[in-house]
């Protein structure tokens, strides 16, 4: 590929031009899609930031990895979806190194970093297999404080794969092992010791993607990873020069929680099993175990709040105590000889560096204050009565971006639906940076409808759920089945199945019916089948052809308004401005996100139901809400609505 005196723009559309050619499509053009790479290499040939909304079908992969890897600039690329990683790893990177190596006449590298839990430790299997007892393996198989036993075959599994595997990485596993299973053959960041430490340091395969990644031109990990290390200044990731985030509407939220941290009684009782392989008749670690109830009983009492520590006598209470007895059984474990026999010493270093990032939680949970200050952690409850969770975030992730992100590297965010105020929220504001729009290459005009039933009752009538039924009956009956109806709540989602199950004469599947892989095949294959789901349904589904032809979202949907980190996020930008700042801007991208089901193949036509009536009828916010949707024809009649559905069946 010459191209000598092209800017890095021209070449990096040129190398793009050529690399599509190669698609099995021979290469449609898409001007969206080029557009895109050109901001993208302009961007990081400044050194400004980007931010791209890029409508499904664009092809944004490739629109913003092509003139990454041209660049010759070493990129992390964090998603928020697993498929997404996969995407990229399995597909789009080989595709890559195939086509566009011979036109760069240079080849580049990529690699996958996932966190350490995601790979099995060879350690854990050597204690595991010098360990002739059952119980041994009880206690090394606990997960989240419940003593479930890992299986003894799947054990045997994962050691023989182990020894064939070239990346240790779970989801390599020939089985899916379960949660207690794995608990026993792998480790957490919170207490790896380190390579240093470890005896099977110098063959552990988290530390070979930590090495295979530090000399990759390009590595995919996920949103929560790069949080973490932004969190830790660095401490997880390999220097680079450019940060790709794509799905960046999730960003503030995956970043935010973590960043933050959780506290639950699973983490005591986990430590109490691991200094239980070492520690006999320990008063320490029972006292530890003796925690965990207590610590359920303090939190149950605020489920769903949030809190200030320090402030909830139980919680306060169960803190301090907390930490004493944390103290006690460090003093025992660090009385242990680091050179003890056995597996004395490997094990005593992960129970410590466990004990220590637990206590440093409790503290810094103690030491929270009240009031919407930026920078300021918000703490709330979540989980159930028998299991419930202290969790703890950023009130702003802005301040830890501006300081730890934006300042170090060239960042690009891209999506198909981008929040207009993501900049302000993520505190790009206060940096260089260009917003764009390259569009779609679906011809929405042509393709779809927007229904409104503007006819309905008010979503805050009694009549109104009996109205969805109704109206959900008329338009799948129109459109022949082929229905992805989203609905806000579970109690709305699971009212709907019981009752059109008994009306419509085709399958509907509840989301819970199977695991999401088979849910989804079974939808497609079964051409007429409906399927009814929550908020999990809203992203990532991506079913082009006639078995989608119908999109049902059952209300506007606004996030809750007891929602802990939202209320602490209302509370800094005050409640004049909460609804617009907060609340809409999220229930435009979380509408944009259910509408963007429908359309995913240029042959694809179908309508998206709203059946909310607010959307057409309040005027202070609607046209914020249709901004965010693709540019579809729109209508509030139910008569153009059917007809439309049984045109495409005809």
């Amino acid at each position: 590929m010459d191209t000598a005196g092209v800017g890095p723009a021209e070449a990096s559309a040129i190398a793009l031009e050529e690399v599509c050619g190669a698609l099995p499509d021979g290469g449609e053009r898409r001007p969206g899609q080029e557009a895109m790479a050109r901001r993208v290499a302009e961007s990081i040939e400044s050194g400004s930031h980007l931010v791209v909304r890029a409508g499904t079908g664009t092809g944004k992969s490739l629109a913003y990895l092509v003139p990454a890897i041209v660049s010759g600039r070493t990129t992390v690329v964090a998603t928020a979806t697993k498929a997404l990683q996969d995407q990229l790893a399995t597909k789009d990177l080989p595709f890559l190194q195939e086509h566009l190596t011979p036109h760069l006449g240079r080849s580049f590298t990529f690699s996958v970093l996932k966190g350490r839990s995601n790979y099995v430790c060879r350690q854990r299997l050597n204690e595991l297999e010098a360990s002739t007892s059952a119980s041994q393996q009880q206690l090394d198989g606990v997960v989240d404080g419940l003593s479930e036993a890992a299986d003894s075959e799947d054990l045997a599994v994962i050691a023989a794969w182990a020894e064939e595997t070239l990346t240790g990485d779970r989801s390599d596993l020939p089985m899916e092992p379960s949660p207690a299973t794995w608990s026993a053959v792998s480790v957490g960041s919170t207490e790896c010791p380190g390579a240093a430490r470890c005896p099977s340091g110098e063959e552990c395969f988290a530390e070979e993607a930590r090495a295979a990644a530090a000399v990759s031109d390009v590595v995919v990990t996920n949103l929560h990873l790069y949080g973490i290390d932004v969190a830790s200044e660095g401490a997880i990731l390999p220097e680079h020069d450019v940060a790709i985030l794509d799905e960046a509407h999730q960003t503030e939220d995956i970043l935010a929680r973590a960043v933050g941290f959780e506290l639950r009684s699973g983490r005591f009782q986990a430590l109490v099993h691991r200094a239980k392989a070492i520690l006999t008749r320990s008063t320490a670690v029972a006292n530890v175990s003796a925690l965990t109830g207590q610590l359920d009983d303090a939190l149950s009492g605020h489920l769903g709040d949030r809190l200030v520590p320090a402030a909830s006598v139980e919680v306060a209470a169960a803190l301090r105590l907390a930490d004493t007895r944390l103290a006690a059984l460090r003093t025992e474990l660090v009385g242990l000889p680091k050179d003890g026999p056995g597996d004395v010493g490997p094990r005593r270093e992960r129970a410590l560096r466990s004990l220590e990032t637990l206590t440093d939680d409790v503290r810094a949970a103690m030491d929270l204050e009240g009031g919407p200050v930026p920078g300021l952690k918000v703490a709330w409850t979540e989980g159930t009565v028998g299991r419930p969770s202290l969790q703890v975030a950023p009130i702003d992730v802005a301040t830890v971006l501006h300081e730890r992100l934006w300042q170090e590297r060239t960042v690009i965010l891209t999506s198909a639906t981008v929040p207009a105020n993501l900049p302000v929220r993520l505190g790009l504001d206060r940096h260089e940076h260009r917003v764009e729009d390259v569009g779609s290459p679906f011809d929405f005009a042509n393709q779809s409808l927007l229904y409104c039933a503007t006819s309905m009752p008010e979503p805050r009538d009694e009549a109104f759920l009996a109205a969805c039924h109704d109206e959900i009956e008329r338009l799948a009956t129109a459109a022949g089945g082929r229905t992805l109806a989203l609905f806000t709540s579970r109690r709305a989602l699971d009212a709907a199945v019981e009752a059109l199950r008994e009306r419509l004469p085709w399958r509907i599947l509840h989301q819970d019916d199977l695991p999401r892989p088979m849910l989804m095949a079974e939808f497609a294959d079964d051409e007429t089948s409906c399927l009814f789901g929550t908020k999990g349904l809203w992203h990532g589904i991506d079913v082009p052809g006639p078995s989608l032809s119908l999109v049902v979202i059952d209300r506007i949907p606004f996030p809750r308004p007891d929602d802990p980190l939202l209320s602490a996020r209302r509370d800094l930008v005050g409640q004049r401005e909460a609804f617009r700042q907060i609340d809409l801007p999220l229930a435009a991208t979380e509408l944009a996100q259910g509408a963007g089901r429908l359309i995913r193949g240029i042959a694809d036509r179908g309508l998206v139901a709203v059946l909310d009536r607010r959307l057409a009828t309040n005027k202070s916010y609607r046209w914020d809400l249709l901004e965010a949707l693709p540019d579809m024809p729109r209508t509030g009649d139910r008569g153009e609505a059917l007809d439309f559905l049984a045109r495409l069946v005809d």
